[in-house]
This record gives C-alpha cells, structure tokens and sequence, in this order.
C-alpha cells in the first residue's frame, strides 16, 4: 500500500526538497504552500502523485479546510505530516514590534500545533502515523537579534517533547530535525555573506540534507522512533 505525506513549506527550500525525496521514496505527498500560482507549477513538475494544497498555515481557518481537503484526496489522514512552514527575521529585541515578534510565533509554533492537532485525532484512532516537526539550531541555541525566532522554535521544540511523552505506546512517532543554517531564500535579505557574524551561505547546509534526515526518520521501523536529529555541516 503507497504511504502518503503532507508537507508545509513545500514550494521552496527545506519542503521542495523533503516533498521531492518523500515522492522519489515512492510516497504521495500533498504539498503545502501559500502561493497558489508557484504551488502548482511546482507539483505538476512531478507528476500525479504529488498534490497541490494552498493554505495559509497561520489562518486558522485556512488549516481546517486544507486538512479536510488532505483527508479527501488521500483517503485518511497523512502516514507522514512534516510542519516545515516557517519565518525567519532578525532584530534585537527593542527594535522588534510585538507585531512582528507575535507572527513569528503564529507561524513557526501555534501553525504546527494546528496541523498536528488536525491530525492527530486520526492517526491515533488507526495508532500509525508520523509527525516530524523541523527545528533549528536556535531551538536550543541562543543568538543576538534572534528574540522571536528562538521563541518560537524553543517552543517547538517543547512541544515536540510533550508530544513524545504523550504519544508514547500509540504507534503514533513525532520526531524533530533541528539542522544548522540552511541555504535557502530565507537568507536573501539578511545577506550572511556580508554581515560578521554569520555563516556563508557557501558554508551552511543545503536543503536536501535536511530532506534525507526527515527520509531517513520516517522510514525506520515502525518500532523505532528518531526522537531528534541534530544536523550541522561538516
């Protein structure tokens, strides 16, 4: 039977490329992204199995229709479901508008508890099910201008924790992937190159190195769980 997979983030960077490996793996994988136009012309680059679903993953609403939406085109609820979705800015703290700092943690914590929490309910019901949730290195390690992107991620990684404890012994697995700097378009207005400091993007990891740690996670056994992957460039 072909396993399924929902992906967030998935037009670009860290989410094309777990789409594209989880789809190379022989999966059906629904991809998700906001921009509908480049959504599409990126999943019919790969053919049927891969599926186009637009959603806004910090409107609330925006969830509820996708995962209902999943659901139909899949048959259930996704074998695999990656919240990859994310914002990235930087400033120190007094300079960050509570705007800013409370849309940092819409998107990058209270939109992955959404989509695990939209199926969850599911894959407990069938005890099978994956949930990898993709952190950071600032999900543990602190950096200057990075008050609400550690915020969220801390408290992704926090959630990860509690889902393990409480997912314990019901065939449903949760891993988080918390990778190093990776070279996507998240980096082309803060220009690392040119700030002291900073990684090179030269020098950071590229995004399918992150995609084969999440391959890797969800086609363990089905009695092993990756707890936590840590991934930094060599």
């Amino acid at each position: 039977m072909t396993r399924t997979a929902l992906v967030t983030g998935a037009s670009r960077g860290i989410g094309l490329a777990t789409a594209r490996r989880l789809l190379d793996a022989g999966m059906r994988v629904a991809m998700v992204a906001r921009t509908e136009s480049t959504l599409r012309d990126v999943a019919a680059s790969f053919g049927d199995r891969a599926i186009p679903l637009t959603c806004d993953v910090g409107n609330p609403a925006s969830v509820e229709a996708m995962a209902l939406r999943a659901v139909g085109e899949l048959g259930d609820a996704p074998d695999v479901v990656v919240n990859n979705a994310g914002l990235f800015r930087l400033a120190p703290i007094h300079e960050t508008s509570t705007a800013d700092f409370s849309e940092a943690i819409e998107v990058n914590l209270v939109a992955p508890f959404r989509v695990v929490r939209a199926f969850l309910p599911r894959m407990r019901a069938r005890r099978s099910g994956h949930l990898v949730n993709v952190g950071s290195i600032a999900d543990r390690v602190t950096f200057p201008e990075n008050g609400a992107y550690a915020a969220s991620k801390f408290g992704l990684r926090a959630l990860h924790q509690v889902l393990r404890s409480e997912l314990s012994g019901s065939g449903v697995r949760a891993t988080l992937v918390s990778p190093g700097p990776v070279d996507t378009a998240l980096w082309d207005e803060i220009d690392p190159d040119n700030r002291p400091g900073f990684s090179p993007r030269a020098s950071m990891l590229r995004p399918d190195a992150v995609a084969a740690a999440v391959l890797y996670a969800v086609t363990q056994p089905p009695e092993v769980n990756v707890d936590e992957l840590r991934l930094s460039r060599t």
